[in-house]
């Protein structure tokens, strides 16, 4: 069940750069962190410059975008997530240009505090092994 929330600071951005975007952290969700396309989410926060702080000031000019991602705690390995972070700034500069920082950074949650669908992600990986919901 990941979730990634990425801010970009264009609230103008195409259509097509949106798709990309979505599309992208999908794949990668898919290919690099072994998670399944149905399940995963990807909400985009288009902002103005004016409401993007570095350094305590607004953002000047350009563009920038922080890609967060909601993982399930102990479903990926370190290096899968190291890899994960390198190609999702990998494609925010493919979709959006040169970008100074473009962040990335993920959050691995308990599987008893996250669920999808009505059911906690610790029940829903019991469910697809074969055992029962409660121990």
């Amino acid at each position: 069940m990941p979730y990634f929330r990425v801010t970009v600071t264009d609230p103008a951005l195409p259509a097509g750069a949106q798709r990309a975007l979505a599309e992208g952290l999908t794949a990668l969700a898919v290919s690099v962190l072994r998670k399944d396309a149905a399940r995963t989410l990807v909400h985009l926060d288009l902002v103005p410059p004016a409401r993007y702080h570095v350094a305590g000031a607004p953002l000047a000019d350009g563009r920038d975008a922080y890609v967060e991602g909601n993982l399930t705690r102990g479903t990926n390995t370190a290096e899968e997530r190291a890899a994960f972070v390198v190609a999702a700034g990998a494609l925010l500069a493919d979709v959006l240009g040169p970008l100074a920082r473009r962040g990335v950074a993920l959050h691995e949650l308990d599987p008893d505090s996250c669920g999808y669908g009505g059911e906690t992600q610790r029940v829903h990986y019991r469910r697809l092994a074969g055992e029962p919901a409660a121990s």
